[in-house]
Parts: structure tokens; C-alpha cells; sequence
């Protein structure tokens, strides 16, 4: 139903006011006596009060704070107990539930008691007029400080200004009442102290507050204006920067001292290009990219684009190259100066390099070092770079999944960039560095590609004279290049791959080559690193004999630097702590500075026992001597098994030598009933170390033909060889490394396979000293070697 307005003129202060009103909410801050200004309510129930107010009640209603509000329901809130009686000028609907209205405040009210609370709150009030006798010396000055804050407000804030300009033309210092109201309900304060000063009665007490809140108004307005000042100063200096700097670029280029920043990427491309010998092809692309460049805006995203692009292909070493150096004996010195030891590996490599010198050409040289941890593949390559005058580039391959570290990403992605080979290239600066491809065995594989096969064009010498990387998309010649991977196995390279290369086996250091390394590389290094001088700390040849012995049982010295290290750290903090003499580590301190011993004697036998035998095997740290034990028990129901956590080689390597050796036996009569009447039982010790191979088959053989026959094998021998059920002896592999480990445990009989002879002369001599070696081609030669004593 629509609501009625009716006019109505001001109301006079002469009007008698109700003692009773309805209460109406406000939200924000409180209205003050002679204030005009809109409101809106919401609600049915507060949109009739209102209308009932307005058509009943002389549009008089009472207008208070709220002090705590109640969303759900508004009446439930707290109200202040002071407000504003406020007579309704104009009503006006918006929607069905929010209604406009124009009030005009009145008179302040106290509450005097609560009469009603639904469906809007009604309370009796008390009423506080401002009665002024007359307008003392006092009032009048407080009247002409609020006028004076207002000019200064005036000044300072300009968003009020122009009413702040009508307030003061319409209001005069003699209504002090008046003015305190009108300039109280203009200010931004916070509602509780509004409303403090609503509920101040006392003229002199409400002036002194709102004298108060004026300074705060004013000091506010001088803040935000010093704020504006700051921003404006330095958008003013950045603009101004910005124009000096524009027209200087006009000038210098009007005058040709500078060109644009267009014109300068260009020049510079055009420069890198002269000092380079590009192919056709590659000379094509540049030119038609170059033109592109030309002709793009240098704000638009494909000039950035256009512009990666050709820096990447001109920061390529077209046809640089570094002079080799062609004197084999400065390769030679500069390989040993560099690494002690590993004759056979630097004898491979100086023959290929030799090569590489005599055909002036690379093409099909790829090298592969293979060898455990620590051995100085890395260092070996990087010393090949250094004897051959050319740059080293090395990364690893190791856990690479996607194709594209290697191609490069096709220009279409965003982020796109080279291969690693090609980012390789543009490193060293020349077209025929040493680039070395770590840990070529640990390449991984997902759904985003196969490295590997990536590599395939690479390390291909009738492909990788044409690459082709895919975001530059131009062939590069990479037959100059000489590729040297590294591997700790070879099991895991795909066999294409390994195909198109060539294997250098770096097997490891024996003892005495562990303490030249020391003593040569490893001490030097590392006294340097921790500060030390030769008179602060010093190492006796049996003392490294030691550490390497029982602290770096391995095949490479990664360990034992370790533990020198560790040395090296202890005599740092003895020192630092007031020692003044120095230390020398000897073998009967090593113990002091590393603790006990890693490593104990391989030797577990001292007498010679029935059934058992000294083997020989391969391990990742290098060669080891390993016991096969047999035992029988009596037992009508015969069998055979073996323990030691054995893999499925060796497990078949054991029926094998059980079969052959009961065959074997089968033919002497006193022996015969052995295997029907026994339960016999194999077993490798260190049975939580995973175990795998033939090359143990002869061992085993023996250790079962020693327990039949009850006769014990001599301690001095070891053996390694496999057996097949004919009793042949085939050849084994890691024979240097298993010579190494006999001489460690001081075995110096030896039994290897007839095979594997020619492989026993390639060993150094200082090796095979003191050894007596046997080759044997039937088991029955290992019979007649041990038993013949």
C-alpha cells in the first residue's frame, strides 16, 4: 500500500515535544540537533512505525546510536541512552522493505524508561534544552576558537570546503548551541566520541570537546596533505626524469651519438655476425629473422621473442675452433701431473688421442669411463680437455627424464630455450670442446621422452654432423666434439647407445698407489683447504697404509679423503686451542683421531679346515675374498642346499659344482655312498651382503670335493673360475681387482682360469710380485694343483 507524505513546514522551537517517541536505530554516528539530512531504514515493521509516526504523531520520532548492534534482529541491539528528536520533512519508498527520509534533528533526549519494545522500542525521555541566559566572555571565545578551526580546516581540507563556506555565511557566533551542533555533525571522528559529545549537556564542556576534536580533524587533513605532497613530488621527479631522458634520446639520436634501442640490437646482432663463419642454412634463417626483427615494433611481445631467438643462434661458435695441442710427450706429462698411477687407462688414451692428432679429426672418438665411485672418472676427463688445449664443458645425466634437456623445447612454448648441448657450446665458444656427459648410466625415463634415445644423434658419429635442436632449428655440426661419458656400471646403458662408444675400464687403486695419491694429490689439497703448514702436520707411510687399509677399503680414494679431512679438522681444532707443537700421525695414533678400525682382516681360517675354500670375487668397491663353507649331516633322506643370500646366478652355479663333484666322485667306490648317505649344506658368509655371479663355481666345487673327501685345502690358495658340469673352467671377469684383494690378505697362490691369462699380463708387474699363478682349464688341473703337495 503506498505510503502518503503530507508537507509539513519546520518546526518551531516554540513546539511543544512529546514525552514519548518511538526509537529508531542509527548506524554510523548520531544526529545532532539542527542538522537536515536523509536516512534509510529497512524492514515492514520499521517502514510502518514510520509511517504511523509520520501521519499520527506530528512526524516526530527519536533517533539513537547503537552501541553493540544485534544482525539478526535490530531491536535486540544496544542503544545508547542519549539521542536526537527528529522531525520527518519527506518519506519516500525505494523497495517493498527500505524506505527513505528526510529528517530534521530537534532537541537531545535522555532516556527516562523503556515502554514499550516491539514492534519497534518506545521509551519516555527527559528532554535537555540549551538554555542561555546570555552569551558570556567565555562562551563567546570558545565560540570564536571553533570559528577560528573551522577557517584553518577550511584551508587544509578541500573536500569540505564549499560547506564548510555556507555553514559559516548562515551561522553566527551568537547561537553557540547551534554552531558546536552543526559543526560537531560535519567532522569524520570516530561515532563514540560523536556521541560523547551528544550526551555532554553543559554548552562550555561540549565546546571544550569539540574544540578537541577540531585539532584532530585538523591535524588529520595536514597529514593526508603532506601524504598527497610526498606522491605528487615523486610522480612529478619520475615524470620529469622520464621526459629529460626522452628528449635526450631525441637529441643524441638527431645528432647520431645514439641510436635507438632498436637500432642498437640490431647494430649488435650485425657485429656478432661478421665474427662469425655461418653455414647457408643457418645464414638463411638469421637473415630472414633479422629482417623480421626490422620490421617489428620493440613494444610487441614477438619482437623479444624474434630477438632471443637470434641471439641464441649468433652467440653459437660458428666455426671457431681451439688449436689441439699435437705433442703426444706434454699429453703425456700433463696426464701424469694430473694422476698418479692408472698406466693402462692413460696408455688407451694417449693412443687415442694420438689418433685424434694424426687424422686432425675427432669423428667417431667417443669415450666411456666406467669404474666404481670415486676411481677419478670426472677428473680424468677434465684432465684430457687440459692435455688437449681445449675447453671442458660437464653436465650430468643423471635422473634427466625429458628429451628436451638435451633437443632443446620447440619454439611454441612459452620458456623454450636450447638443449644442454647446445647451451654447452655457446659456454666454451669454440665448435670442438671436451664436453663430458656424467653419469650416462642413470639417464631416466618418463612419459615427456627418453633421454637416451636422444642421445643417440649425439654420441653418433654419422648423425651428430648435422644436430638438429629443436629451438634453433638449424643443423650444427658436433663431429669436432670430443664426448667422454662416464658410468659406474655398464648393465644399465641402453645397448644402442653403448654401441657408439668406447669403454675404458678405470678399476680402481691398490694400496700402494692409495698412499702415493695421498701423499702426492690428497695431503697437499687438503692441507691448503684447512690452512695447515707441513711443520703443523705430517703423515708416515705406514700411517696412510693404515687409513687406506682399515678406514678406505674401496676401489677409488673418495674415502680416504674423507678421513684425511677428518684428521685435518681435529689437528685444526688442537691448535686453535693453544697447541703449539706439531703433529705427526703415525700408525699407532691413526686409532686416536678415526676410531676403530672399518675394516678387519679378511682372513676368517687359521688351520686348515675340511669343506672349506678361499674364493675370489668382484665387488662396486672393488676385489674381495670370499670363504664357501660345506658341511654334511647324516641323514637317511640325502639333499643339497645352500644359504648366504645368494642370487640366482650363484644359486645355479652351486647345483652345477654339487652335480659335477657327485659325478665326480661317483667313479671312486669309497666316495660313492657320501651324497646317499648325507644331507649336505652350502653357505657363504656375510649372509645379510646380497651375493651374485659364477665366477665362484670352482671355489664351491672344491669347498663340497674338500668335504667329501676330508681333505682340508691348503690357506695359502685362492681361486676364482666358473664350472661348467663338464668340469671345464671358464674365464671370469675384474681379474686385477681380485689379484689386488689375495695380495691384501697376504694369499699369494693364485688359481684362475687358462682364458684369462693373456688379462694376467696386462697387470703391473708391482702387482704380480711375490704371486705364484696357476691357470687351469678342467676342475681336475685344480685337483692336481692343490693335492699335489
Amino acid at each position: 500500500m503506498p505510503r502518503k507524505n503530507k508537507k509539513s513546514d519546520l518546526v518551531l522551537v516554540s513546539e511543544i515535544l512529546p514525552d514519548q517517541l518511538n526509537i529508531f536505530p542509527a548506524f554510523t554516528r548520531p544526529i545532532f540537533p539542527g542538522v537536515t539530512l536523509p536516512l534509510s531504514f529497512h524492514g515492514n515493521e520499521i517502514a510502518e512505525a514510520l509511517q504511523k509516526a509520520y501521519d499520527n504523531e506530528n512526524g516526530l520520532i527519536g533517533i539513537v546510536l547503537l552501541q553493540e548492534i544485534d544482525r539478526k534482529d535490530i531491536q535486540n541491539s544496544k542503544f545508547y541512552s542519549v539521542g536526537t528528536v527528529a522531525k520527518i520533512i519527506k518519506m519516500s519508498d525505494d523497495s517493498s522493505e527500505r524506505i527513505q527520509v528526510l529528517l530534521q534533528g530537534l532537541q537531545r533526549f535522555e532516556k527516562f524508561r523503556v515502554m514499550q519494545e516491539k514492534p519497534v522500542q518506545r521509551w519516555k525521555v527527559k528532554y535537555h534544552y540549551d538554555r542561555i541566559k546570555q552569551n558570556t566572555t567565555e562562551l563567546k571565545a570558545y565560540s570564536l576558537s571553533i570559528m577560528s578551526s573551522l577557517k584553518e580546516l577550511l584551508k587544509s581540507n578541500p573536500i569540505f570546503q564549499e560547506q564548510l563556506k555556507i555553514v559559516m555565511s548562515q551561522i553566527s557566533h551568537d547561537n553557540p548551541a547551534l554552531l558546536i551542533d552543526i559543526v560537531a555533525s560535519m567532522l569524520n571522528s570516530d561515532k563514540k566520541k560523536l556521541q560523547d559529545l551528544l550526551a555532554t549537556f553543559d554548552i562550555i564542556e561540549r565546546s571544550k570537546k569539540l574544540l578537541v576534536l577540531l585539532r584532530e580533524e585538523i591535524e588529520l587533513s595536514q597529514l593526508q596533505e603532506d601524504i598527497q605532497k610526498q606522491i605528487e613530488e615523486k610522480v612529478s621527479k619520475q615524470q620529469r626524469e622520464f621526459f629529460l631522458r626522452e628528449q635526450l634520446k631525441i637529441i643524441k639520436k638527431e645528432l647520431g651519438l645514439e641510436k635507438d634501442d632498436k637500432a642498437a640490437e640490431i647494430e649488435k646482432l650485425n657485429d656478432r655476425i661478421k665474427s662469425l663463419k655461418i653455414p647457408e642454412e643457418a645464414a638463411k634463417t638469421i637473415d630472414e629473422e633479422m629482417n623480421k626483427l626490422k620490421l617489428l615494433n620493440p613494444a610487441s611481445p614477438e619482437f623479444n621473442v624474434t630477438r632471443s631467438y637470434l641471439t641464441a643462434l649468433t652467440e653459437l661458435p660458428w666455426g671457431i675452433f681451439s688449436r689441439d695441442n699435437t705433442d703426444i710427450a706434454l699429453v703425456r706429462k700433463k696426464l701424469d701431473e694430473d694422476h698418479y698411477g692408472l698406466q693402462d687407462v692413460k696408455d688407451l688414451i694417449l693412443q687415442f688421442i694420438s689418433t685424434i692428432i694424426k687424422r686432425k679429426t675427432v669423428a667417431g672418438s667417443i669415450l666411456c669411463l666406467v669404474g666404481p665411485p670415486g676411481v677419478g672418472k670426472t677428473s680424468v676427463g677434465r684432465s684430457i680437455a687440459r692435455a688437449m688445449d681445449r675447453e671442458f664443458f660437464r653436465f650430468s645425466l643423471g635422473g634427466m627424464r625429458d628429451e628436451a634437456e638435451i633437443k632443446g623445447h620447440r619454439r611454441t612454448y612459452i620458456g623454450a630455450m636450447p638443449g644442454k648441448i647446445m647451451q654447452s657450446m655457446k659456454r666454451c665458444g669454440t665448435a670442438n670442446p671436451v664436453i663430458m656427459l656424467d653419469e650416462i648410466d642413470k639417464v631416466g625415463k618418463s612419459f615427456q621422452g627418453d633421454p637416451a634415445s636422444a642421445l643417440l644423434e649425439v654420441l653418433d658419429p654419422e648423425q651428430n654432423s648435422s644436430f638438429l635442436d629443436h629451438y634453433l632449428d638449424v643443423h650444427f655440426d658436433l663431429s669436432k666434439i670430443l664426448f667422454i661419458t662416464t658410468a659406474n656400471q655398464l648393465d644399465t646403458i641402453p645397448r644402442p647407445l653403448l654401441d657408439r662408444m668406447e669403454v675404458i675400464k678405470l678399476s680402481g687403486y691398490i694400496l700402494q698407489e692409495k698412499v702415493q695419491i695421498a701423499k702426492k694429490y690428497l695431503i697437499p689439497k687438503q692441507m691448503e683447504q684447512h690452512g695447515l703448514l707441513k711443520k703443523e702436520l705430517s703423515f708416515t707411510d705406514k700411517a696412510l697404509e693404515q687409513i687406506a687399509d682399515k678406514y678406505a677399503r674401496e676401489a677409488g680414494v673418495r674415502n680416504l679423503e674423507k678421513n684425511i679431512k677428518k684428521i685435518m679438522r681435529k689437528t685444526t681444532l688442537q691448535l686453535a686451542e693453544g697447541r703449539k707443537k706439531g703433529i705427526s700421525v703415525s700408525i699407532r695414533n691413526v686409532e686416536d683421531f678415526l676410531g676403530n678400525p672399518i675394516f678387519d682382516t679378511e682372513k676368517l681360517y687359521n688351520r686348515n679346515v675340511p669343506g672349506v675354500a678361499l674364493g675370489l670375487a668382484w665387488t662396486s668397491l672393488g676385489g674381495t675374498t670370499m670363504y664357501i663353507e660345506a658341511t654334511a649331516l647324516k641323514s637317511k633322506q640325502n639333499g643339497f642346499k645352500q644359504t648366504g643370500q645368494l642370487g640366482g646366478v650363484m644359486k645355479e652355479s652351486t647345483e652345477i659344482a654339487f652335480s659335477y663333484i657327485r659325478s665326480l666322485l661317483n667313479e671312486e667306490k669309497k666316495f660313492r655312498s657320501f651324497f646317499e648317505e648325507n644331507f649336505v649344506h652350502l653357505h657363504v658368509p656375510a649372509g645379510a651382503t646380497p651375493k651374485d655371479g659364477p665366477s665362484a663355481g670352482i671355489t664351491m666345487a672344491l669347498a663340497l670335493y674338500s668335504l667329501a673327501t676330508k681333505k682340508a685345502v691348503p690357506e695359502t690358495i685362492a681361486m676364482t673360475g666358473e664350472l661348467t658340469l663338464t668340469g671345464k673352467v671358464l674365464p671370469i671377469g675384474g681379474l686385477k681387482e681380485k689379484t689386488i684383494a689375495a695380495k691384501r690378505v697376504g694369499v699369494n697362490e693364485l688359481l684362475f682360469p687358462k682364458d684369462n691369462e693373456k688379462d694376467f699380463t696386462e697387470i703391473p708387474d708391482y702387482i704380480k710380485e711375490g704371486l705364484v699363478v696357476h691357470f687351469v682349464d678342467y676342475f681336475k688341473d685344480v685337483l692336481k694343483i692343490v693335492y699335489s703337495r
